[in-house]
This record gives structure tokens, C-alpha cells and sequence, in this order.
């Protein structure tokens, strides 16, 4: 495929005004924004207990050493291109597209996919901490609801709803997308003391369990993963077919919670020195992802054990508050203050995926991939349009009954995105190798990083359905929802061709990969076919 003639930049840039993003940040602050990826862990740690069991620790161990070990090729790739903003995604796509036009923005709208229903789970997370604080369970304000449509025939029980989680939760998500009106620089001051303050709890809840050594063994022991019996109780098993497709299960949650901090790439045409500033953020939001992915997971289970984990007010996120009160002791009082520390740690969370799903729509529309009202900045260097957009699709999805379902379909879309990422290291490793970068990973982490990506898509295959009949089937139908649009903004908008912005960014004298991407893709679908075909689901 040829990269084609390029489109003038005025037929591009479908602004009002010349603003442009503007470059005020520093590493510190891409931390702080980023600090708010490990509330993630609140989404799913009674997911992936539910689902392997006591060997559930190991679980979140292993998947935040993966999206360690692969935040070393996003350093890299986002390097090359200073003057980008939106992340990994977008400097994948653009080792993609001398091959296949259609698979780079595959790469931009799954990141995108897998970002943006955050707001409104997290949003609605947050709300039900704040009414079951305030509200018995069993009140009215607790349990109206008004069903819109039944969406049964998508997921199982799945409807648009409205409740007093929606009134609420939207109000949390304006809140926010306020909050980041102004720009990254105004986000990031508000993020650090949200960040500050939210950790605070995590760090706590982590420690207190580790120092007073109230962690029985038995709470860990033995690893063996839960299966069901004929009745559908749960079951201890063994490590036989069934057993490794519940551990592939659990790791296909916690790598959605465990690789987001690679968010902090996001920001680099907003840093002040990219060169240096992309991978001391990616790197430190990393170390901060390790310490609170191993040690949350483990106080929680360590305090609680398995029949603490396996409660429905765990596993569907309602009853972490009350747990994490009891750890540090208190009453109502400290109840309420907790509530209250977790209610910003998950709007940290929200803020987090605002500013880098927006960033991701941004820059984007500004290389062509989606439509062109996309591409403007306000006067404060705030892409606000996509963050409109962002706020209108996360309202739609806050309708939506069932969160768990929004999250596994996004997931399938991440992860597949992910690999794609993966394997865009070594294409621009080959195809740029004369390239400036500020940053090169060892060849072994490389090599390294694109194995991974196959092992994710392991976990897609044989996990995904764990979370609920045709969710694998459901997140590749999305995965393929950006073919219309692309070819709207592409063939029709800009008549076949690229932004003339695009020219430096897609120029390769000698695409020496060769056929290379193509087996890579081959390649990929043959793991999540035999992977979907060899799953055991009790």
C-alpha cells in the first residue's frame, strides 16, 4: 500500500481558530495524571477473585510485570514523534500504515475504545459509593429505576435505564470534563492534589495489612482455580483444560486495570521536553503501577480471603468502601471518610481517561484517521470537541445496565490494540531505524514486548467469555465499527489522501518489514481462533 499523495493542511484542519495544544507539561505532571490508573484496581479485584480464586494474587502479579515490561516499547515508539499528542496508539498506527491502511486506525479507535467507557464506570462506580453511604439499601432513592429499552439480544439482562446512579454520575462527569476546560496544565495542578489525596487510602490499605501481619497463609493457599460443579456452586479444581482457561479469564481482567498507565505517553506533544519527559513519566507511573497492583490485591485478599472476596458487594465494587474502613478500624466515621477518599481517587481515575481519550480523538482527526470537527483546540490548548464527544458516548453509556459488560467488550478492543502496539516496535525498529530516538529499548526487550502481545491475545481468546457469552464475538464486531468511519473521513472527506501534516511522519524510503506485518496478523488470528477453540468454560 502507498502512503499516497498528501492532502493540502487546509483541506485538513477544520478549525475556527489557530490553536494547537501547547507544550507546558513536564514528566511530573504526566505522573500525577497518570496516578489515578491504579483506582483501576477497585473495577476488578473482586472480578478476578471471582473468577481464579486464591491464586488471584499471582494473577495480579503477573499482569502488571506484562504491561511493565511492554511500557518499555511504547517509551520508544513515542519518541519518534515529539510532535504528536494521543499515545501509543497514534505512533502505531503510523508503523502500521505503510502496510494497511485499514489496520492503523484499528489501532487508534480500540485505545480509544478501551479509554473512554472509564468515564462512565468510573462515574458510576463513584455514585454508588455515595448513595449507599447516604441511602439504606433498600430506600427508594437506592432503588427506582426507569427502563428505556431492553438490549437483551447484545448481552444477556442488559438495558437502558435511568436510576439515581445516571443523575448522579452524569453530574460527576460534568464535573470533570469542567475541571479540564482549561487545559492540560490547569488538569494536571488539580490532578496532583486529587492524586495526592485518593492515593492516600490505596497506600494505607496496602500497608496497614503488611505491618500488623493480620494476613493468614491459608487466605493464599492452595492455588488451585475455581470451577463449578453441576448445580454452578463454586468449586475448588486443578490445573487441567478448565483450570488454565479460568486463569486466562482472571488475566484478561486485571491486564484491562494493570497496563493503563501507558497513558502517560499521551501527553507528549504537551510536554516541555519530550525528548527527555516520555519515558521518566511511562517509567515512574509504571514503578508507582507495580507497588499498588501487587500490594492492594494482596492486602485485600490477605484481609478478607476467599470467601470475603467472593461477596457480591466485593466483586461488583458496592462493598470495597466498607471493607477498606474496616482494615484501618473506625466506625461510621471512618466509613464516610473513606468513601469520600474513594469517590476522588475514582474521579482521578475519570480525569485521567478524559485527558487521554480526548488527546487520542484529537490527534486522530489531525492525521486523518477520524473526522475533522475533531481536530480543534479551544484557547487554552483543551481539544475540547473530543472531549464533547467523549461526554456525549459516555452518557449513552451510562444508560447501560450492566458495567461488566461495557468493560469486557472494551477490553477485547484494548487488548487487540495492544498487540498491534507491540508489534509496531520492531516495524518502526526496522522500517526507521535511521530515526533520532530519545529512547531505545535493549532488542531483548523488543522481542520481549512483541511476544507479550501474542500472550495478550491469548487471554482474549480463551478469557473473554468468561465474562459473558459473546463477549469475544462482541468486542470484534466493535473493533470493526472504525471501517465506516475511516473510509468516510478518508475517500470522502479528504478524496483518498493524507493530511499534508502527515508528510514527515509517513515518509519511509525502504519498508524494509516486507511481508513481516502481514505474518504478524496472520499470525494473530490464528492465536485467538485456537485460543476461543481450546477454552474450557465451567
Amino acid at each position: 500500500m502507498a502512503a499516497g499523495v498528501l492532502a493540502p493542511s487546509e483541506q485538513v484542519h477544520d478549525r475556527q481558530e489557530h490553536h494547537e495544544l501547547k507544550r507546558t507539561l513536564t514528566w511530573k505532571d504526566a505522573f500525577w495524571v497518570t496516578s489515578g490508573v491504579p483506582a483501576g484496581v477497585l473495577f476488578t479485584i473482586g472480578g478476578v477473585s471471582s473468577t481464579i480464586g486464591t491464586p488471584a494474587w499471582i494473577i495480579w502479579i503477573a499482569a502488571i510485570l506484562i504491561g511493565f515490561i511492554q511500557s518499555f516499547v511504547y517509551a520508544e515508539i513515542s519518541t519518534l514523534y515529539p510532535h504528536k499528542s494521543g499515545g501509543a496508539s497514534v505512533y502505531g498506527a503510523l508503523g502500521w500504515v505503510r502496510y494497511s491502511k485499514m489496520v492503523a486506525p484499528v489501532s487508534v479507535w480500540c485505545n480509544w475504545l478501551a479509554w473512554s467507557p472509564m468515564l462512565a464506570m468510573g462515574t458510576s462506580l463513584a455514585a454508588g459509593y455515595m448513595l449507599s453511604s447516604l441511602f439504606p439499601p433498600d430506600s427508594v432513592i437506592n432503588t427506582w429505576h426507569w427502563t428505556l429499552l431492553d438490549l437483551g439480544a447484545v448481552a444477556k439482562g442488559l438495558t437502558l435505564r435511568v436510576n439515581s446512579t445516571f443523575v448522579l454520575a452524569m453530574a460527576f462527569l460534568l464535573m470533570t470534563f469542567k475541571l479540564q476546560h482549561s487545559g492540560a496544565s490547569a488538569a494536571a495542578t488539580t490532578q496532583r492534589i486529587l492524586g495526592i489525596a485518593s492515593l492516600t487510602p490505596l497506600v494505607v490499605i496496602a500497608l496497614v495489612p503488611l505491618i500488623t501481619g493480620d494476613m493468614p497463609s491459608t487466605n493464599f493457599l492452595p492455588l488451585l482455580p475455581l470451577t463449578h460443579d453441576a448445580a454452578g456452586a463454586a468449586v475448588l479444581g486443578g490445573w487441567n483444560a478448565a483450570g488454565i482457561s479460568t486463569a486466562m479469564g482472571a488475566m484478561f481482567l486485571a491486564c484491562w486495570s494493570t497496563f493503563g498507565f501507558e497513558t502517560a505517553v499521551c501527553y507528549t506533544r504537551e510536554f516541555k521536553d519530550p525528548q527527555k519527559d516520555v519515558f521518566k513519566a511511562i517509567f515512574w507511573s509504571g514503578v508507582l503501577c507495580l507497588f499498588m497492583f501487587i500490594a492492594v490485591p494482596i492486602a485485600f485478599q490477605g484481609s478478607l480471603g476467599l470467601a470475603g472476596m467472593l461477596k457480591p458487594d466485593i466483586i461488583d465494587g458496592s462493598g470495597v468502601g466498607a471493607a477498606m474502613a474496616h482494615f484501618v478500624g473506625g466506625g461510621k466515621l471512618m466509613f464516610n471518610v473513606v468513601v469520600v477518599m474513594l469517590v476522588l481517587a475514582i474521579l482521578l481515575i475519570v480525569m485521567t481517561s478524559m485527558m487521554g481519550s480526548s488527546r487520542t480523538l484529537y490527534q486522530a482527526s489531525v492525521d486523518g484517521w477520524l473526522p475533522r470537527y475533531l481536530s480543534h483546540v479551544n484557547e487554552h490548548g483543551a481539544p475540547t470537541r473530543a472531549m464533547w464527544t467523549d461526554l456525549g458516548f459516555n452518557l449513552i453509556l451510562l444508560l447501560m445496565s450492566d458495567y461488566m459488560a461495557i468493560l469486557s467488550v472494551s477490553n477485547v478492543c484494548y487488548m487487540i490494540f495492544v498487540f498491534l502496539n507491540l508489534q509496531s516496535g520492531w516495524i518502526h525498529r526496522l522500517d526507521r531505524a535511521d530515526w533520532p530516538r530519545a529512547y531505545r529499548c535493549k532488542n531483548w526487550l523488543l522481542a520481549l514486548g512483541a511476544l507479550c502481545g501474542y500472550v495478550d491475545l491469548v487471554f482474549v481468546g480463551a478469557g473473554a467469555n468468561f465474562q459473558g457469552e459473546h463477549t469475544l464475538r462482541n468486542g470484534l464486531l466493535t473493533m470493526l465499527l472504525i471501517v465506516p468511519v475511516f473510509v468516510y473521513r478518508h475517500y470522502v472527506q479528504d478524496k483518498g489522501r493524507f493530511p499534508a501534516s502527515m508528510a514527515r511522519d509517513m515518509a519511509l524510503p525502504h519498508a524494509r518489514a516486507g511481508i513481516l506485518p502481514w505474518v504478524a496478523l496472520a499470525g494473530a488470528v490464528l492465536v485467538i481462533w485456537l485460543s476461543a477453540r481450546l477454552t474450557v468454560i465451567t
